[in-house]
């Protein structure tokens, strides 16, 4: 029965070791704590845990911490990113995801320490290495920014 939810669990989010194998980011760039919600490459929900120690609060704002709209696309890119290589890797291809473009972004409130950003990514379409994404990212449910973001896959230089 173990097994069982194992696999279930293993088909339905990335743990930080799956989306480090995943992705080429590192701390501090890795703007994604885990995904979950996962359709193959249709769809997610990536979560991160803002926290007042990062680096970037030191100078973004000091007194009044903001977390920056382009990390906040950033993580909208990595989760889309994320699933896009798990869902190929079945294929034995190992692959990376490039942005091209960020379209119709909007920014509608701040999130700051303490939030637990989710990144709602849905595939609008792709074709062979390009793929284009509608991203919404939320704070308890409100929708704080969202995008469409477009992005190639290519093969990783060994």
């Amino acid at each position: 029965m173990n097994e069982t939810i194992a696999s279930v669990t293993e088909l339905n989010a990335m743990s930080l070791a799956e989306i480090l194998e995943a992705l080429p980011h590192r701390y501090p760039f890795l703007m994604i704590d885990r995904i979950v919600d996962i359709d193959a490459d249709e769809s997610a929900v990536g979560i991160k845990n803002v926290t007042f120690n990062e680096p970037i609060f030191q100078g973004h704002f000091p007194g009044n911490p903001i977390f920056p709209g382009v990390l906040i696309i950033e993580g909208m890119a990595q989760t889309a990113g994320a699933i896009v290589i798990k869902h190929d890797s079945t294929s034995g291809r190992k692959n990376i995801v490039l942005m091209l473009g960020v379209d119709n972004a909007r920014f509608r409130k701040p999130a700051g320490p303490g939030d637990t950003i989710e990144f709602h990514i849905t595939k609008m379409h792709r074709r062979r290495n390009v793929g284009r994404y509608e991203a919404k990212a939320k704070v308890n449910g409100t929708v704080i920014a969202e995008a469409e973001i477009t992005a190639m896959i290519v093969e990783a230089a060994s």
